[in-house]
Order: structure tokens, then C-alpha cells, then sequence
């Protein structure tokens, strides 16, 4: 991975952060700055990212270590300015695998979530979405919601992220595994496109960077499925 950086090592999994990230942190620092904040803010923003940035190595871990109970390596875990990626060494065929190594991802996110709401309950500190929208507002706060986001946005049935996952599983107990493969692609590539049409709209341009890698992941997904065959 000479595009990549070794950033640590869990139970055997190697892990990588992509230069692009590292890119896009510096990119942040030098946007808050521009703004006006001071260094020290500019830096509590930079660090918030890395926070987050933290929870989603956990949450690909729990799909690593999910699918490592049904005897499936994790070849690495690397993370891009998107999000991360977990590359098992093979996609599970029976459909309750696939859906629980799915699911684990969203559901560490989840536990992440009941233990901030947890921590901030117990210093009376306030955890409505506003707070934690407020500038200068509590960073648990803001963790917890975007790790409920987080839940949210990999939950939608998007093949072949966590939710488009769960879907082909569904779809597989009914179907052949290739036909489920079609249908759950082509229904990822439609939400490719709202996640561009939306983001272009709104002004969110890192969905439209979303739309294309699931876009062209859900291709690739039903072509491995179709060659295998």
C-alpha cells in the first residue's frame, strides 16, 4: 500500500490511513484559520475529526472481528477521507453471516453512542442535537450525534454499504445469491445518484465523492459475484 500509511496493528489486522486523509486534516486546519478561528480552535476542530475518525476504525473493526467468528480474515483496514474500508480475504455467502458482519459495524457506532449519552447524563451536560450544534459546545455531545449519524447514513440501503448488506442478505433467503447481488446493486446505484443530486444541491460535496465510490463498488460487486459464478 504505497499510497497508504501503517498506523497500528489490532489482533493481527494491519492498519492504514490513506495520504488523502492525512491531506484533507491539513486542508481543515488551514479552512478554520481562514475563517478566523485561532490556532488552538482551528486545532479542537482538527481534533473532532480525528475523534471521529477514531470511531470508524472501531467500527470497521467490528466487522473485522464479526467476521473473523465465521473463520473470515481481515486482510486490512484502511481509512479514506469518505470512510473506511475493511478488506476481508472473502465475501460470506450464507446470508445470516453476511448480515451480522454487517450489522457489527453500525452496532459498535450504537454502543459508542449509549456510552456518551451515558457519560454526559451523569455531568448534567445537555445532549440535544442543538447543544452539540452550538459553536464552543460539548465535544461528547457532538461525538454522540455523529455516531448516530453514523448508524444512520451506513444504514441506508446503499449495496454495497452496511445497510445495502443487510438488504442482499435479506433478499438472498428469497432469491439465488446472484439475483439478489442484481437487485441490491441496482438499488445502491439509486441511491448513488440521490446522494449526488442531493449533495450538489445542498452543497455537501463529499457526497457526491460517496455516490461515485458506491456507484462504482455496487458494479464491481455484482461483476466479482457474476465471475465467480
Amino acid at each position: 500500500m504505497k499510497s497508504s500509511i501503517k498506523f497500528g496493528s489490532v489482533r493481527g489486522i494491519d492498519m492504514f490511513v490513506h495520504w488523502t486523509f492525512l491531506v484533507m486534516l491539513v486542508g481543515i486546519f488551514i479552512f478554520y484559520v481562514y475563517q478566523g478561528l485561532t490556532v488552538t480552535a482551528a486545532l479542537m476542530g482538527v481534533g473532532l475529526i480525528l475523534a471521529v475518525f477514531g470511531c470508524v476504525v472501531l467500527h470497521e473493526l467490528g466487522h473485522a472481528f464479526m467476521a473473523r467468528e465465521f473463520g473470515i480474515p481481515t486482510l486490512d483496514i484502511t481509512m479514506y477521507p469518505i470512510g473506511g474500508v475493511a478488506r476481508l480475504q472473502r465475501m460470506p455467502r450464507e446470508p445470516k453471516q453476511e448480515f451480522l458482519i454487517a450489522i457489527a459495524g453500525p452496532a459498535v457506532n450504537l454502543a459508542i453512542a449509549a456510552i456518551l449519552f451515558l457519560i454526559t447524563s451523569l455531568f448534567d451536560t445537555s445532549t440535544a442535537l442543538s447543544a452539540a450544534m452550538t459553536p464552543g459546545g460539548n465535544i461528547l455531545t457532538m461525538l454522540m450525534w455523529v455516531n448516530l449519524a453514523l448508524v444512520v447514513f451506513n444504514m441506508l440501503p446503499a449495496f454495497p454499504m452496511d445497510g445495502g448488506r443487510v438488504l442482499r442478505a435479506g433478499l438472498a433467503t428469497r432469491m439465488d445469491y446472484r439475483t439478489a447481488t442484481s437487485v441490491a446493486s441496482l438499488i445502491g446505484q439509486g441511491m448513488a445518484f440521490l446522494f449526488a443530486i442531493y449533495g450538489i444541491m445542498t452543497g455537501l460535496w463529499t457526497l457526491p465523492l460517496v455516490a461515485v465510490f458506491v456507484f462504482m463498488a455496487a458494479r464491481q460487486e455484482v461483476k466479482h459475484v457474476m465471475e465467480r459464478a
